[in-house]
């Protein structure tokens, strides 16, 4: 596209900005409640909610209380909601066969959803690290995160969250070669229909601490996860990730964490063209909410220009605990 303009006085771009409707007509993104899902935070119990108070607003809820929020959320036209389990510390083990209990704290969950609400798409969660008594998303043998044995486990892990009813896969772990022995499983367990939203490029983050602290494994992990997770500071790494990914069977593809990665994603989109999402994660979030709390900043406007501004870097969807509260003002 060639971007000159006649010249001034011939071209005044400001003709373009001068009322709402005509910035209206023009505009060239829009966020709708359609690219929206909403991760949520299950812990066990009943009617059992609980703050985490590095996310301000956010809770842990009961499988009861999560079905009553998943319904107030379709309400408002949210179309899918992204499930992370809180295990109890003592539950947590070496072995970590909770991650495919088809009674744990998720599939439970999923069940219960998609019986309440049927057309809502669950996605789920694909990693070791709720279970995993190091902390990590993989097996910790002598100290180092083994990958083939971890893929195994992961999909164990996925068969038994698409028996529990699971739209949406979200292999979050990061290990080499999950992708497509989570898509050969699948198929061969007769779950064609089932998709999967690989996390390709996710990156060694600093800003998923919070995160850890909701689902309760910041004082288990030892180490980091620098191995496995990516080097912030590389990107042409990541369309490698995600033409290895698409090419082994993933329908979508995550970039993770969301804002401070807004080159990644528009990269991915424009070389690749498959469905593209981010994930505004936990530090995003605790940023955005503890400064509008202290009245530093529109809390809300600042919220929907960071959702915009993830559909202009060529998202087709966010991830974002602010989903219900986006959802009500797109709604009016």
């Amino acid at each position: 596209m060639d971007p000159r303009l006649a010249p001034f006085p011939a071209s005044r771009p400001r003709r373009l900005r001068q009322s709402p409707a005509i910035r209206a007509l023009v505009q060239e993104n829009t966020l709708s409640v359609d690219d929206l899902i909403w991760p949520v935070f299950v812990r066990d119990g009943v009617n059992e909610e609980e703050a985490v108070v590095s996310m301000p607003g956010v809770t842990r809820k009961s499988v009861d209380l999560i079905v009553k929020a998943a319904k107030e959320a379709w309400s408002l036209g949210i179309p899918a909601i992204c499930l992370f389990p809180y295990i109890d510390p003592a539950l947590k083990t070496e072995d970590c066969a909770g991650a495919w209990d088809p009674d744990n704290l998720s599939n439970t969950a999923i069940r219960a959803i998609k019986d309440a609400v049927p057309d809502m798409a669950v996605m789920t969660d694909v990693a070791l690290d709720p279970y995993n008594i190091n902390g990590h998303d993989g097996y910790v043998v002598d100290g180092e995160i083994v990958n083939d044995r971890t893929v195994e486990a992961l999909v164990k892990m996925t068969l038994a969250q698409a028996d529990a009813g699971a739209d949406i896969i979200g292999p979050s772990d990061m290990m080499d070669g999950r992708i497509g022995a989570m898509r050969k499983a699948l198929e061969d367990a007769g779950h064609s229909r089932v998709t999967i939203m690989s996390y390709a490029a996710k990156y060694a983050s600093a800003f998923y601490g919070p995160f850890r602290d909701a689902v309760g494994a910041s004082g288990a992990l030892k180490g980091d996860k620098k191995t496995y997770q990516m080097n912030p500071g590389n990107s042409d790494e990541a369309l490698r990730l995600v033409a290895r990914d698409l090419e082994e069977g993933a329908d979508m593809v995550m970039i993770k964490p969301g804002m401070p990665y807004l080159d990644i994603i528009r990269r991915v989109k424009d070389s690749f063209g498959a469905p593209t999402f981010a994930y505004q994660v936990s530090g995003e979030y605790a940023m955005i909410r503890a400064a509008a709390l202290n009245g530093w900043v529109d809390g809300e406007k600042i919220m929907m220009e960071s959702l915009l501004g993830f559909k202009r870097a060529g998202c087709d969807g966010v991830l974002t605990y602010f989903a219900p509260e986006a959802a009500k003002i797109l709604n009016g």
